[in-house]
């Protein structure tokens, strides 16, 4: 969230004796009109000061989506490696998924 960030933000600040060195990259980005409406909606809400916070925010929430779904992912393979061995072919248990 943006309290988020500036949390965030602050103890960069801090980390550097209080002085405050700012990276900032342009980048071209294209949306279709359904995103730009929904990036204008947040910014109207008042929840974020302009379309860049919406965008980072965006981008933190869908790394640490992406990192769960990975970790996620590692588990059931996990799972399946540690699970006996199935007499049923990879036909039919593609067969048997179909039915259900």
């Amino acid at each position: 969230s943006a309290n988020y960030y500036i949390q965030e933000e602050a103890q960069k600040i801090a980390s550097h004796g209080g002085k405050l060195y700012i990276d900032i990259y342009i980048m071209n980005i294209s949306f279709t009109k359904k995103q730009e409406e929904y990036i204008y909606k947040q910014v109207a809400s008042g929840d974020y000061q302009n379309n860049s916070e919406v965008i980072r925010d965006a981008l933190a929430l869908h790394s640490i989506n992406r990192e769960k779904v990975i970790q996620d992912l590692r588990k059931e393979i996990e799972l399946g490696w540690d699970c006996p061995d199935s007499s049923m072919s990879m036909d039919q248990i593609i067969e048997s998924k179909k039915k259900s």
